[in-house]
């Protein structure tokens, strides 16, 4: 039938050629960009603009965000010892419901930093339009998920005999999309969203991502000495004469 014939040639330009072309711009773009603009290698923190709304939303959304794609690794390397943790359905509950409460605390987090920007004055000119087009995507890709974990559930044992066979399909280069053609709707367009986000991801803030300075969690213990005498410092700072003139 030609409707689904359009759909299947849907279903390889999405799943099968998509995810190349975004991993080109992901690797092309983000060495070009660190090459030519390193100092754009920031994620251009608002927190001195406003500091209490910002850290209500940051803190739930980095540590939602963090455990959920820690979660999404972790199935993708290791599908088997996910399977085997899901075989007992003490475990199996768990795993779902603490995925479901980091992707409810991803969501919360996430939509304050949005309410953050959009009522506070000082933000907007600092707003790009990139960074409204990232909290769109980041928004479409954290309610679908929580969807397909709520209307499609157990999705880590499925996630782990379904969606692993065909990212490793992709990583040998031999895109395997009988794996996903037969999923819901819903996941797929969750799918579509995170290839879209990789492609995206080069022209955006969430750069700095890439040159987080992990050196201070093994450097040596810097040691600081002070060569003044702070208690005089301090005496002369609240001296009536120096307070006047402040």
């Amino acid at each position: 039938m030609p409707g689904s014939d359009q759909f299947a040639y849907l279903d390889i330009l999405l799943f099968a050629v998509f995810p190349y072309v975004a991993m080109i711009l992901f690797f092309v773009v983000t060495i070009q960009r660190y090459r030519k603009q390193s100092f754009s290698y920031s994620s251009l923190s608002s927190q001195f603009l406003e500091n209490k709304e910002h850290f209500w939303g940051m803190v739930p959304f980095h540590y939602g965000i963090l455990v959920v794609i820690l979660g999404h690794i972790v199935a993708f390397l290791v599908p088997r010892s996910i399977l085997w943790w899901n075989s007992v359905p003490a475990r199996l509950y768990i795993l779902e419901v603490s995925a479901l409460i980091f992707g409810i605390l991803t969501l919360i987090g996430l939509v304050s930093l949005v309410i953050r920007r959009l009522k506070t004055p000082k933000l907007r000119p600092v707003t790009t339009i990139a960074d409204w087009i990232l909290y769109a995507m980041l928004l479409v890709q954290v309610v679908t998920g929580l969807g397909i974990a709520t209307m499609h559930t157990w999705g880590s044992s499925w996630f782990a005999s379904t969606l692993s066979p065909y990212l490793w399909s992709l990583v040998k280069l031999s895109p395997d999309i009988t794996y996903v053609t037969p999923l819901p709707a819903l996941v797929k367009w969750h799918i579509v969203g995170n290839f879209a986000l990789i492609a995206f991801f080069p022209f955006t803030r969430l750069v700095h991502i890439l040159v987080v300075p992990n050196m201070y969690l093994w450097r040596k213990t810097q040691v600081v000495r002070w060569n003044w005498n702070r208690r005089e410092i301090r005496k002369a700072d609240s001296t009536p004469a120096r307070r006047t003139r402040a």
